[in-house]
């Protein structure tokens, strides 16, 4: 009953149901774009500023290469998170 009703409803507006599921899965496709490329640009800032603070201390100090390293590291975790929305969004 109630798929007769939203077939109905579809016709109406003029829509076919194929139209709706791509247009639903184009919108999954912005929302994981979206995911990704917003966290990546977050990244992008955070590591600006630790990157330049990283090689200053370097520069001055070589035994903070691996302090320097793991603190540029840390913010890619992000990226990685924003990676796993988008494939969620994709495929689930």
């Amino acid at each position: 009953m109630a798929a007769e009703v939203a077939v109905a409803a579809v016709s109406d507006v003029g829509m076919s149901i194929e139209a709706i599921k791509a247009s639903q899965y184009g919108m999954k496709a912005i929302g994981a774009g979206l995911a990704v490329g917003l966290t990546g640009i977050g990244t992008g800032v955070a590591e600006m500023g630790i990157g330049a603070a990283a090689v200053g201390a370097i520069a001055e100090n070589k035994d903070f290469f691996g302090l320097g390293l793991l603190f540029t590291v840390i913010p890619e975790t992000i990226v990685i998170f924003g990676l796993v929305v988008g494939l969620l969004l994709l495929f689930l």
